[in-house]
């Protein structure tokens, strides 16, 4: 029988739903690092879109834009390890400073160069390449400073409203710079995104660093930058989920390619219907942010099932008949991404240990974001060759395979698992 004491802790406990919530928000730091992760996100991707949209008006071609978008995130997959180790054994909070810095100056150079007409697509090749190269190493720390922020206690529901705000401003950034570029151009979005920017460093600065839970940092040697991987290969349902975010981002997660060819193509309504169909995904995501930051875990079969429910909201929304149908798919298409992304990327930090966390996700985000670089390829290649709706029929549907295939070996693993 519990004793009065603990009757009373009980009585006065919070409900486990309402602790998920309130116990990280009353953290002067988190809050704090909310805001942060949520404006860097909006900026980044409105720099991204501007980006794209900026190789189209100068290309008219979008297996250009899928270059763009492959440039943007191939960097991951060639620094992504050594970054992931230099997030282990350095400050974070330093690292996220020095590439938010780094970011801003981008910004504010392509804005100029727009504003002064002169812009080359060579020219906006290169920032996507510099951008990719800082998105390596701010990406990780970020991912990984959270547990800094808040300590072990919290590190779950903060992971979640941490991945959550993350994709959410993945998703309003595009919308928000889509609404930028057809009232004021391309370099308002730039300089859009230098604000932010400059936000997020006041943001960092404010922190109280005595409020902070620093970890031990790795230790220093030639067999670290490839712990990562032998953590991930030892752990084959660990490994399982990584691939099934790369596959998801080669197949998915081509919004930049299919909606500005969408907009362009089938309904003929340009800047302002690209503006358009990124707000309506916005509004899924917030949805799907929300519903995954709520939910206490979703477990693999979750996460499964949720990845190929986004391969199919694609593939429906390539079959809507009529503008209407099309839009209020996306928001549908919005909610599974956020759903997916941001389970699976909680599930894989929960499931990494301290010491070993930045250098896993340095291996999970250049494989989802690296895939969606290949994405932008594939995308972009099957939207010349074949039209706009046969390229994201079979790209959801190869979604949709993925999540089937991937669920398959986590169901004989477990099996196997059972009867060793």
């Amino acid at each position: 029988m519990p004793s009065e004491r603990q009757r009373s802790e009980q009585s006065t406990r919070p409900p486990e739903s309402a602790a998920r919530w309130y116990h990280p928000l009353k953290q002067h730091n988190y809050r704090l690092f909310l805001g942060m992760q949520l404006a860097g996100s909006v900026g980044v991707w409105m720099q991204r879109l501007a980006q794209d949209w900026l190789v189209l008006q100068l290309t008219a071609s979008p297996a250009a834009v899928g270059v763009a978008v492959a440039l943007q995130f191939l960097p991951m997959l060639v620094v992504g390890p050594l970054a992931g180790l230099v997030v282990d054994l350095f400050p974070k909070r330093r690292i996220m400073m020095v590439c938010q810095s780094v970011i801003v100056l981008l910004a504010l150079g392509l804005a100029a160069w727009v504003a002064s007409g002169a812009i080359t697509v060579w020219a906006v090749y290169a920032s996507c390449v510099a951008l990719g190269i800082t998105a390596a190493i701010d990406q990780p720390a970020r991912q990984v400073f959270v547990n800094e922020v808040v300590g072990d206690a919290a590190l779950r529901p903060a992971i979640g409203l941490n991945n959550a705000l993350a994709q959410l401003g993945a998703m309003a950034g595009p919308a928000l710079s889509g609404v930028l570029i057809a009232q004021a151009g391309p370099a308002a979005a730039f300089a859009a995104n230098a604000l932010t920017g400059v936000l997020v460093l006041g943001l960092i600065i404010g922190m109280r660093a005595s409020e902070l839970h620093p970890g031990t940092p790795a230790q220093r040697g030639r067999g670290q930058l490839l712990a990562g991987f032998r953590y991930v290969r030892d752990r084959p349902r660990l490994l399982l989920l990584i691939l099934l975010a790369g596959l998801l981002g080669a197949f998915g997660m081509n919004g930049p390619v299919v909606l500005a060819a969408f907009a362009d193509r089938v309904w003929h309504n340009g800047v302002e219907g690209f503006g358009l169909f990124n707000t309506v995904s916005a509004v899924g995501a917030l949805a799907g942010a929300l519903l995954a930051a709520r939910l206490k875990n979703m477990g693999r079969k979750g996460i499964v099932a949720s990845a190929g429910l986004f391969g199919l909201s694609q593939l429906l929304a390539a079959l809507m008949p009529n503008l209407l149908l099309f839009t209020a798919m996306l928001v549908v298409v919005g909610l599974m991404t956020l759903l997916f992304l941001t389970s699976a990327a909680t599930a894989v930090q929960l499931e990494a240990g301290p010491a070993i966390r930045g250098r896993v996700m340095a291996l999970y985000l250049p494989l989802l974001l690296g895939g969606h670089a290949l994405g932008g390829l594939l995308a972009g290649w099957l939207t010349e060759q074949f039209g706009v709706r046969a390229g994201l029929v079979v790209t959801g549907g190869l979604g949709m395979l993925s999540a089937a295939v991937v669920g398959l070996l986590l169901w004989l693993h477990a099996r196997r698992s059972r009867t060793a």
